[in-house]
């Protein structure tokens, strides 16, 4: 929900009377098991420890608190989905620097545990345009922090982000906002090959002009290794006289939409939201793309969040895997990740991912960081590269007895990007070994962050987190 407020005094006084109820959770809490927040959605691909666990009830942090039209900034709670983030600011003509693509996810979480989208090819992750957090330590603290020089506490403001509520939880965040217009057109360029696509986004990145008007948007997908796309998206403040928006909200499905048009006009809230409707392309793995199924599906269901409870209810009984077993099909692995690496390694990825995983459509999205004098240690880039987030997300059958909690696919995933300079989000399923993992996610400044910050161990280590507890 957002409760948008013109009055700081106000919010302010609801938002101390939170903290205060916050502290006094944590106070109370038994000291011999760990802390997590209790959470009603979860964008995580990765279980849970069945182990007890005490949940923190952060419900309050679920708010846009303020929105500053003229400083361009929100005053937000960590536990505000963006699509209540976006409803808020829209109104206004802004909207966050880069808004994650399906409407559930947290802007606490984005910040953690990181986003990416079609605008990070110019400003980078969600994380880079926080100007201040309220951050609650494992020791009940609440710290205001903001990375200034200034600021006693700037380790933990760049360690924050990739570390997944191991260091603490953010319940209010300041962050910059942008200009929107109503509109947004894209274009879809296609391309045989990978060689040909890559050259091309490096040559976009680098203008950031296309057709004479300036690139807001920028992502791809692949469909074979002889099919390809990148949409570009501009946004503007009026529509052609013989054009209208089109609508991907009920039948039509956004992305057979690419194979199909070289250009399109969607309203700005519709271009945030046009992967959440069909969670990309994953609904049809409940035959939610099907004309038959689709028409009897009520279209305020079509939405990432209705998939993840079906999610949800199958790991619980096991379905797939009953109705596999009983129709004699092997077993599959889930391989649903999202990599970063250099983008000149991409076509060689491709090639190894075609060759050994199998999985279409893959998503790709251009990223590079913002800032290029900051360092943010757990995931740390080379701030003068301009790398590719590729998503892929599906499973595949498994032969010769493999078992899928053996995860052999993913493990040769982990390693060829880790040979391309390149690394995983932390969302899904993780299997490097502690020393390994340690190398590549900031091992030596998270220690000792964590050793500062959360001294007693009230929340889960980031490996424990994030590898162990599957």
């Amino acid at each position: 929900m957002s409760l948008v407020s013109n009055s700081s005094k106000s919010w302010r006084l609801r938002y101390d009377a939170a903290l205060k109820a916050t502290r006094a959770q944590l106070e109370h809490a038994p000291s011999n098991t760990p802390i997590r927040l209790a959470k009603t959605t979860s964008n995580l691909f990765r279980g849970r420890s069945a182990n007890a666990v005490t949940g923190l009830d952060v419900s309050a942090f679920g708010h846009v608190f303020e929105v500053d039209p003229a400083a361009r900034t929100a005053e937000v709670g960590g536990m505000t989905t963006y699509e209540d983030l976006v409803a808020a600011t829209l109104p206004y003509g802004l909207m966050p620097l880069c808004v994650p693509q399906l409407r559930t996810i947290t802007l606490g979480g984005a910040v953690t545990g990181l986003g990416i989208e079609s605008a990070s090819f110019r400003n980078g992750t969600p994380h880079e345009s926080v100007l201040e957090m309220d951050i609650l330590t494992g020791s009940g603290e609440v710290l205001t922090i903001n990375g200034e020089p200034e600021d006693p506490h700037r380790d933990l403001f760049y360690a924050f982000p990739n570390s997944y509520g191991s260091l603490g939880y953010a319940l209010r965040l300041k962050i910059e906002l942008e200009p929107t217009k109503p509109f947004v057109h894209i274009s879809h360029m296609r391309f045989d090959s990978a060689q040909e696509l890559t050259e091309a986004m490096k040559a976009l990145v680098d203008s950031q002009i296309f057709n004479n008007s300036p690139i807001d948007f920028l992502d791809g997908v692949v469909f074979s290794p002889t099919e390809q796309y990148l949409t570009i998206g501009t946004m503007v403040g009026e529509l052609p006289a013989e054009r209208s928006v089109s609508d991907y909200t009920g039948m039509a499905i956004y992305y057979r939409s690419i194979q199909t048009l070289k250009d399109d006009y969607l309203t700005i809230n519709d271009y945030l939201w046009r992967w959440d409707t069909d969670w990309f392309w994953c609904s049809r793995a409940f035959g939610a793309q099907l004309p038959s199924v689709r028409t009897l599906w009520p279209k305020s269901k079509l939405r990432s969040d209705v998939y993840w409870k079906l999610i949800a209810v199958n790991r619980k009984y096991r379905i797939a895997e009953k109705l596999d077993a009983l129709r004699r099909r092997p077993p599959r692995e889930s391989v649903v990740q999202d990599i970063e690496i250099p983008v000149d390694r991409l076509p060689e990825f491709l090639d190894f991912f075609h060759t050994e995983i199998g999985i279409e459509p893959i998503w790709l999205c251009p990223l590079k960081q913002r800032d290029p004098d900051v360092r943010w240690p757990l995931y740390e880039f080379d701030p003068d590269e301009l790398y590719v987030n590729v998503g892929f997300w599906s499973t595949v059958p498994l032969v010769n007895g493999e078992k899928p909690e053996d995860g052999k696919k993913n493990r040769l995933i982990e390693r060829e990007v880790t040979k391309m300079g390149g690394r995983k989000s932390l969302y899904s399923t993780a299997f490097y070994n502690e020393s390994e993992f340690w190398s590549i996610y900031g091992g030596q400044d998270y220690e000792r962050v964590k050793g500062k910050y959360d001294p007693d161990g009230r929340f889960l280590g980031l490996y424990e987190k994030v590898v162990r507890e599957q």
